[in-house]
């Protein structure tokens, strides 16, 4: 059965967070519901749809940004009290709009995830987990690295309070009390639970989580360990997800699965007889979904999913179709329909262009008056710097509430741009000059009209460290700009891991000194991403890191006055006593270096760089001999008289162009990496080789393995 819904865009409030939007019980089966919908102003308002239009039933005053909104209530009973998280204070709402609640939680830190359940309340804020009973603080856990959601086993099924958090260092903990009573490792940094099929499932405890790479999957938390049901790796490269919902769309009886992304991409998920999701339906909005909900809005028995945006719209796909099959008088009513809908949009346009007008006077007013402050418009930018394990680059995600006009990329550090298939922008380099003013790269995108979302790849070089700056002007008057900054790191490849294969050859470099844990562990911030920025609880920590390059690895163990870091990449280790030592140096600490180089390990890592290296030389190779081939085979008219191998070049040609275009300077990347090697090998035997450079790339160009190698023991 094929799912065909139809958009309707509703109305569009503030700017939105992640998980503000929700849609309030119908009074009765497949009736009209009110939507409730907070935003960055404050503002929360609710609304029901008549006759196509939407009919607001309250919008309270505007106040400090809302970061989450949540339905509760008595159990067993219908869920229509509203909850709205505002910086550390609580608000409760009846449906009709009336306050019942206001509770200060007095946390330092602003609440960014909420859930409810009958008189319990489950509150995280950035590194703080908070429970709370009838206002009464009940238990406290502080954890290691960021929460980025919070949520409870269904209490009216399991019969005990089970909170779990989503934490950023791709784990769940689930707690019991104020303790952690086991942790489950997931494939990506967890964005978003939910309640499989909105009630935890036939057990009560199977729980769905989204991860910010796109990955989203379905574990039972038990009593005593985790059961991994399924999961749905991101095969397609689509964005992170940011809200989950259980809702029958297709008709059949069982729950669909929802799924909001930050690319605005909405997927349902059907499931199979064993119990396994299948895409049923995808649609593509401009910017990322914050929110998304299955019920029905629109129109009485039609149901369809609602979901709010980032700039604030909210927007329904409906099973209700836009051409309805009709006798000759109902066709007179539907165009009679439409007649009142055009001229009800033609007053209200008229209307807002009279109100720009008076506005744009005001403000032509205000800025001429002597006692003029500057009147530079404020716009929010919503933006996401992150590395894709899968090609090693980094992503860079900026989404305005306005269209965007152009963006301005500035880096102090070499980097590559990468080609980005979604990205319509044109783009223009700029000449720099490196040595005079660090600018390794000005680039320019020129985004198209109504484009409020763009994004960017590169890739940077490990040991070359450095910020880049985005520039981003929308297109408003008058013109402005916000410059947003990102750190790329020394070793900016690495990507935190839950386990690494200890029987690798190892290269230790270990740090002794006058230094505290809590120094120590800034300069591993410095150094690697994906380190909690507060240094974690206890007086030992390790982290475990994978280089998404080139498959190496990296063992971070550190207490005080010691740090010790094993790598089977010398180069690795080679940055790490290079940046480390400038670190301490900096903050006048004395140093004890030591190190143990493992010779295998430099064989070793060759071995890894070796299957990449092939397939470069050979899709360059491939490449060169497109343009050739193709004037063969107009010339000759055919190409039966070629090789299979050329006929099979000639065939692929596009996908092979393609392929060698998104990975620019891919080869020189692998030259270099292996150069780095060659240096680094024999700088810890205190040699400089960079005389024998040269020869090293004269091998590379006619490249075979075990020539490497042997060069590598000779030198």
């Amino acid at each position: 059965m094929d799912l065909n819904l139809n958009r309707a865009d509703y109305l569009q409030v503030g700017v939105t967070s992640q998980k503000t939007m929700k849609l309030l019980p119908a009074s009765r089966y497949r009736a009209t519901q009110k939507v409730v919908v907070g935003d960055h102003d404050g503002v929360v308002m609710c609304f029901g749809m008549k006759k196509g239009e939407a009919v607001t039933v309250f919008k309270t005053l505007p106040g400090q940004k809302i970061a989450r909104l949540e339905l509760g209530g008595i159990l067993n009973t219908p869920q229509e009290k509203i909850f709205i998280a505002a910086g550390s204070e609580i608000r409760g709402f009846t449906k009709r709009g009336k306050q019942f609640l206001s509770f200060e939680t007095n946390l330092t830190e602003s609440i960014k995830a909420m859930h409810i359940s009958g008189s319990d309340l489950f509150l995280s804020a950035s590194y703080i987990y908070n429970h709370y009973c009838d206002c009464k603080d009940q238990h406290y856990y502080l954890s290691g690295d960021k929460i980025n959601d919070v949520i409870c086993l269904p209490v009216e099924r399991v019969l005990r309070d089970v909170p779990v958090l989503a934490c950023q260092d791709r784990v769940l903990r689930v707690l019991q009390g104020s303790d952690v009573m086991y942790e489950i490792e997931v494939p990506g940094p967890p964005t978003v639970l939910a309640l499989h099929n909105g009630n935890g499932g036939d057990s009560g405890e199977d729980l769905l989580y989204g991860t910010s790479d796109g990955k989203l999957g379905l574990i039972q938390i038990t009593t005593s360990k985790p059961i991994h049901k399924w999961e749905i790796r991101n095969e397609k490269k689509r964005g992170g997800i940011l809200c989950i919902d259980s809702f029958d769309i297709v008709g059949d009886g069982v729950k669909d699965l929802l799924v909001g992304r930050d690319d605005g991409m909405v997927e349902v998920y059907s499931f199979d007889n064993a119990n396994e999701p299948v895409l049923r339906f995808d649609q593509t909005l401009s910017e990322s979904v914050t929110s998304i909900q299955g019920g029905c809005v629109g129109k009485d028995g039609y149901d369809e999913i609602v979901v709010s945006t980032y700039s604030g719209w909210v927007t329904g796909l409906t099973t209700e179709p836009i051409h309805k099959e009709s006798g000759p008088g109902e066709e007179l009513k539907i165009n009679q329909e439409m007649q009142n809908k055009i001229s009800s949009l033609r007053s209200e346009l008229e209307h807002l262009q009279y109100k720009v007008l008076q506005e744009r006077e005001k403000y032509q007013q205000s800025s001429q008056s002597s006692k003029a402050k500057s009147a530079v418009p404020s716009f929010s930018v919503n933006d996401k710097f992150t590395l894709n394990k899968d090609d090693a680059s980094y992503s860079l995600i900026l989404e305005v509430q306005t269209a965007i006009d152009n963006v301005l990329i500035q880096s102090d550090v070499p980097i590559d741009l990468l080609d980005v298939d979604k990205n319509s922008a044109v783009v223009s380099f700029s000449s720099c000059d490196s040595e005079s003013n660090d600018n390794f790269l000005l680039a320019t995108y020129r985004c198209q009209a109504n484009t409020t979302r763009l994004e960017l790849k590169i890739r940077s070089i490990e040991g070359q460290y450095g910020t880049l700056q985005a520039y981003v002007t929308p297109r408003i008057q008058p013109k402005t700009c916000q410059a947003r900054q990102y750190l790329i790191k020394p070793l900016s490849l690495h990507q935190r891991t839950h386990f690494i294969d200890h029987d690798r050859p190892m290269n230790t470099l270990t740090l002794t000194g006058q230094f505290s844990f809590a120094e120590l562990h800034s300069w591993v911030v410095f150094c690697l991403p994906e380190v909690p920025e507060k240094p974690p609880a206890g007086e030992c920590v390790t982290f475990y890191f994978q280089n998404t390059f080139l498959d190496t690895q990296l063992e971070s163990t550190y207490r005080k006055g010691e740090g010790v870091f094993k790598s089977d990449n010398i180069s690795t280790i080679s940055i790490l006593k290079d940046v480390l030592s400038k670190e301490a140096t900096k903050r006048k600490i004395n140093l004890n270096i030591s190190y143990e180089i493992n010779e295998v390990s430099v064989k070793h890592t060759l071995k890894l760089i070796h299957p990449k290296l092939e397939y470069q030389l050979l899709l360059a190779k491939k490449v060169q001999l497109i343009d050739a081939l193709k004037e063969l085979q107009v010339h000759e008219g055919n190409t039966n008289f070629l090789i299979p191998e050329y006929r099979c070049i000639l065939e692929e040609a596009d996908h092979l162009q393609e392929e060698y275009k998104k990975q620019p300077a891919h080869l020189e990347r692998l030259y270099g990496m292996i150069t780095d090697l060659f240096i680094d090998k024999f700088k810890f035997k205190g040699t400089n080789v960079k005389t024998k450079v040269p020869l090293l790339l004269e091998i590379l160009d006619s490249y075979d393995q075990n020539a490497l190698i042997a060069f590598f023991d000779a030198a």
